[in-house]
């Protein structure tokens, strides 16, 4: 793809794994003599939220076949190992070790969620493996336990994101909620899990101080499909619109039982719920919901318009428009590195170790345009792309009704 060429020549996109030979080391010696190297691709793949997350394995896939199309490392040809951790940490925990125990792989693009990734970091940390989510928001993740109160630690070095954190999301949504939609009071529900727990929280305690009211906070379990308990408290509460922090496996159905019951009011979420699968799934009883995003629409970025082109000519299944963009710019960022260390090190890859400490480094200093924007990491592995994004759900398609950033 043109994408990738012209990022290149200033330095910047090339994607990575290590040597199927040698520990991917000596030998390389150009196109006649190639190395294979691997990416591994770590998402729910089926069941709970694999729409985004087989976005999250094909938006790597297109960035590999577009590397390797190019011959944009000589001598080294790109290849993917995508693990399904079924939205479940365990399984993520498990996919980490039999990553790190594959000695070609050099790099990890995901996972989706940040539970998931909490499992993972210690396990990709020990192997100096590095890690880069297209789509976890926890701020915890990259800047400890304590960043709430100003005290913030990077945990892990390995760990980078082409996400914005929730510090930012649920601050933007409560701030659009309040000043935009003019809502006064609003219950506020979570799934429990350290993703929508710690948005909704954010949410909460943003909306309050801009002068907002919490009727009421619920929670419920992932995989409920009856939510009429959940019904009767937020009618009770009177409320005028309903934030939830969560996948969108439950707010599909929480939203439809909702209008079912006569309460007419918007439900609003995060990242988690941006997927045409809650359209989809709750029909008209959707029209007037809300997300935020990070970032802009991809469809409107002009750099990603062959992304997804060759994504739908393909006819990959799961979709694009959440994290597919942000996948193919962490791959890239991998890809960029492995290149960065090949031609400092007079064109050949170190063995498997050394390439990838050296990856995590050249990771960190990345800095190029990629189809989603700006790409590039702070001290603490968090993006500097802090674009975010207000859907909202009109003749049953998401349409962007507010782009900006949030500061606080």
């Amino acid at each position: 793809m043109l994408i990738l060429t012209s990022v290149l020549t200033t330095g910047a996109l090339t994607l990575t794994a290590c040597g199927s030979r040698d520990e991917g080391g000596s030998g390389d010696n150009g196109d006649s003599d190639t190395t294979t190297i691997t990416i591994g691709v770590d998402a729910p793949l089926s069941g709970e939220n694999s729409a985004t997350g087989l976005g999250i394995q094909y938006g790597v896939q297109i960035a590999v076949d577009d590397a390797n199309a190019k011959k944009l490392v000589p001598g080294v040809k790109f290849q993917i190992k995508a693990l399904d951790d079924k939205a479940q940490p365990a399984t993520g925990q498990q996919n980490a070790t039999a990553l790190v125990g594959d000695i070609k792989v050099v790099g990890v693009v995901g996972p989706l969620n940040s539970g998931v990734a909490q499992s993972m970091q210690q396990v990709f940390a020990s192997a100096n493996l590095v890690q880069i989510s297209p789509s976890n928001t926890n701020p915890e993740l990259t800047q400890g336990k304590d960043w709430q109160s100003g005290t913030k630690k990077r945990p892990y070095n390995t760990y980078f994101r082409t996400a914005t954190t929730d510090a930012l999301q649920g601050g933007f949504a409560a701030d659009y909620a309040f000043n935009g939609l003019k809502k006064k009071r609003v219950f506020v529900v979570d799934d429990k899990q350290t993703y929508g727990a710690g948005l909704a929280k954010i949410f909460r305690e943003q909306f309050e101080k801009l002068g907002g009211k919490v009727g009421g906070t619920d929670s419920i379990n992932t995989g409920d499909k009856d939510f009429g308990a959940l019904v009767t408290k937020i009618k009770a509460a009177k409320a005028d619109l309903v934030y939830y922090g969560g996948q969108y496996d439950e707010s599909q159905l929480i939203t439809k039982q909702l209008k079912e019951a006569g309460v007419k009011i918007p439900l609003f979420g995060g990242d988690g719920m941006f997927s045409p699968t809650y359209i989809e799934t709750a029909g008209g009883a959707s029209e007037g919901d809300l997300v935020t995003s990070v970032g802009v629409p991809v469809d409107t970025l002009p750099a990603a318009k062959t992304f997804i082109e060759t994504y739908k000519s393909k006819g990959y299944k799961g979709d694009y428009g959440t994290y597919g963009g942000y996948s193919y710019d962490a791959a890239g960022a991998i890809i960029n590195a492995v290149k960065t260390v090949k031609e400092g090190n007079d064109g050949k890859l170190p063995s498997g170790k050394e390439l990838r400490e050296k990856v995590v480094e050249e990771v960190g200093k990345s800095n190029f345009e990629g189809i989603t924007g700006k790409v590039s990491f702070d001290e603490y592995g968090d993006t500097a792309n802090k674009q975010l994004t207000v859907y909202q759900v009109k003749s049953g398609k998401w349409e962007a009704v507010k782009t900006g950033t949030y500061n606080g």
